[in-house]
């Protein structure tokens, strides 16, 4: 893949999308430090992160198990969230599509397996808002910068909904839908802005 510009590096630091700022209301300073830790190594709560996530905020424990569960077959929900979006854009993969070369498709993916990791800190936390007002917007500049084809993102990101869902008990479905759709939401709200 082509050497990633000064700019392009400039926004990959700055597009963090999870903000734990409005959590100090419902969980204590320590549970909050696991979840920082965690999104500052870009990656997923460990079991022992979720044991001491419980002890420090009891009232998290209802999707604990939900939350293990999405993270051991993230891997799975990403294949077919790709799936979803390749039989969407078929071509999009091919030369002059959005995800062209095999390094950019590479990095959609990639994409996805962060966002369901991120779906997880909510879920975990209870907070159905969880993103960073800020780390979207220069993500969303980052997306321009290196063309993303957003509508693929979207497409991507309602599969991984569909894909973690249907893995998930009928009676929970509804509860963990809004976590989706709030990421979902703000995704979109990059292609509308994109049209003004």
């Amino acid at each position: 893949m082509a050497e990633l510009t000064e700019r392009v590096k400039e926004l990959i630091a700055k597009a963090r999308i999870v903000s734990f700022a409005q959590w100090q209301q419902t969980h204590p300073s320590e549970a909050i430090q696991i979840f920082q830790a965690a999104d500052d190594a870009f990656r997923y709560l460990t079991d022992e992160d979720l044991q001491q996530i419980q002890v420090l905020a009891p009232h998290n424990s209802e999707f604990i198990s939900v939350v293990k569960y999405l993270r051991d077959h993230v891997n799975e929900i990403v294949d077919e969230a790709r799936e979803k979006v390749l039989a969407t854009f078929p071509d999009i993969t091919s030369p002059g599509g959005g995800l062209y070369p095999a390094e950019r498709a590479a990095a959609c993916w990639r994409d996805f397996w962060h966002f369901e990791r991120c779906i997880t800190y909510g879920i975990s936390g209870q907070h159905t808002e969880y993103t960073s007002s800020e780390g979207l917007y220069y993500m969303k500049l980052l997306y321009e910068e290196l063309k993303v084809p957003l509508d693929a993102m979207v497409i991507g990101l309602e599969g991984i909904k569909t894909a973690s869902l249907k893995r998930c008990d009928v009676s929970k479905q509804a509860v963990l839908a809004p976590y989706f759709d709030h990421l979902i939401q703000k995704m979109a709200a990059f292609k509308a802005s994109e049209c003004k």
